[in-house]
């Protein structure tokens, strides 16, 4: 049966223009500068907006060289050039006036590259040759092998038709881990060592006796139960000393270091804070992104198709730079409104954490999202999406903007510590102690405790997990 029913309810929307602005919020700097290009591009009503002052000394540059050119033209000849013995010492990057000069960086191979070079080396049938590719292939940037070896081997010969025998396939295996790095293509970190002992120009003696601990008691080893090696070897606490270092001084990770695993992460910081006398100046780090404003050759037309004979075709083209000149309008407003929320954002974590800008890391206060919300009236999750991917540069270096939030713990004084203190408290404990003999997570968490600050062993290992240390049974030393 039809009924009709009236229901008052209310819901909460967002406008395209506010969607807008919430993503132009969580772009930082090279991905507001790439997102302006891309509008650009998009919208005929926009366009970039040039200094004309650097048009025109750009211009009187120009200019200026063009009559040096023009001066040069006529003091020399073409033939001048021809018989020149000179002209193969012109260098890349030269300055005439200057005589120091920056040659252009030399192209570098990656890691697959300098091995795929080494593998050319060996003159191998094609079948072996497509196999040692697949199998450099499969390495990590650590350089270990990524896949089972019998895995790889079968199916190069299920895809690639290749005809290699077990035995033929093991050997370019064996070979290939003795390229440079020494140890390269290993399955594990065992193997990995075992194989740098046998084929590096290393003491026989401890050479052996390496070889021999790796091979029996790695597990032991690993786990640096050091005692349970010595009994088990017949070892004197100098031999057991010296043949660690020994496994220690190898490589565990060949491919690390390498080309194909350096990566340049260039950060751009978003903000800059300058200390110039006694005053910090805080300023927005947008001098990249390209100035736009409203084309007005297109804003004329906008006029002239308003006040022109409605024909069907006036009308199209009036609603067409209508509408691309609100979409212009709205995000031009929206940068603007971005900027203004950043900059507020920014002077505010500024005041609430003078002290880390004007001392160091050591007087970082505890904040959450909500101080700040709460102190500009904004929405956290705005709070959230302008802290994300954003970095400030200031006197104590560069910083993510999440860094500057934490948890707090209570000190005897009544006072909150940031989490972020405690855990470089808790790494120079750990740094200062004895290797011989390393402290306990309860041993830190008394020491601490007291320093005045109420900590949990269990809060104590959760931070020291963080930190990427070891427990205190590993981190022990002969």
């Amino acid at each position: 049966m039809l009924s009709l029913h009236q229901r008052l309810s209310q819901q909460q929307r967002l406008s395209p223009q506010q969607i807008q602005y919430q993503k132009l919020l969580q772009l930082n700097t090279l991905a507001l500068e790439q997102r302006i290009k891309i509008e650009l591009e998009l919208n005929p009503i926009l366009e970039e907006e040039i200094d004309i002052s650097l048009e025109e000394e750009k211009t009187d540059n120009e200019n200026e060289e063009n009559e040096i050119d023009e001066s040069k033209d006529e003091e020399f000849e073409i033939e001048d050039f021809m018989n020149d013995e000179s002209i193969d010492d012109i260098r890349v990057n030269r300055n005439e006036d200057k005589e120091d000069y920056h040659p252009l960086t030399p192209a570098k191979k990656t890691l697959n590259e300098y091995l795929i070079d080494q593998l050319r080396l060996l003159n191998l049938s094609e079948d072996l040759f497509l196999l040692g590719d697949e199998i450099i292939g499969n390495l990590s940037d650590n350089g270990y092998l990524n896949r089972a070896f019998d895995e790889i081997v079968n199916e190069m010969r299920m895809f690639e038709h290749i005809n290699v025998t077990d035995e033929q396939a093991q050997k370019l295996l064996n070979t290939i881990q003795t390229f440079d790095p020494v140890g390269i293509a290993a399955c594990d970190l065992r193997e990995c060592l075992l194989i740098q002992l046998r084929n590096l120009s290393l003491d026989p003696y401890y050479s052996y006796l390496a070889e021999e601990m790796l091979r029996d008691n790695f597990e032991d080893f690993k786990n640096k139960r050091y005692d349970a090696v010595k009994a088990k070897m017949n070892l004197t606490d100098e031999t057991l000393k010296a043949t660690v270092e020994l496994i220690q001084s190898l490589n565990p990770k060949p491919g690390e270091g390498n080309i194909d695993t350096e990566q340049l992460n260039q950060i751009t910081p978003d903000f800059l804070i300058e200390k110039i006398e006694d005053n910090f100046i805080i300023t927005l780090n947008d001098k990249s992104v390209p100035s736009i404003t409203l084309n007005k050759t297109y804003l004329e037309m906008i006029d002239e198709n308003k006040k022109a004979k409605k024909t069907k075709q006036s009308k199209e083209t009036y609603k067409f730079l209508k509408e691309k000149f609100e979409s212009a309008k709205w995000f031009i407003a929206c940068i603007q409104q971005r900027r203004d929320t950043l900059m507020k954002i920014m002077q505010t974590i500024f005041e609430k954490q003078f002290q880390f800008f004007e001392k160091g890391s050591k007087f970082l206060k505890p904040m959450i999202y909500k101080d700040i919300a709460d102190e500009i009236s904004m929405d956290i999750s705005t709070i959230s999406r302008v802290v994300n991917n954003k970095y400030v540069q200031s006197p104590m270096g560069i910083h993510e903007l999440k860094y500057f939030f934490s948890e707090g713990l209570s000190t005897d004084t009544g006072d909150d510590i940031s989490n972020k203190h405690i855990k470089e408290l808790l790494k120079e404990i750990i740094d200062g102690e004895t290797k011989k003999s390393p402290l306990s997570d309860e041993k830190l968490a008394e020491l601490l405790n007291e320093k005045g600050i109420h900590i949990a062993r269990r809060t104590v290992a959760k931070y020291r997990e963080q930190l990427r240390i070891s427990v205190a049974r590993l981190r022990k030393e002969l």
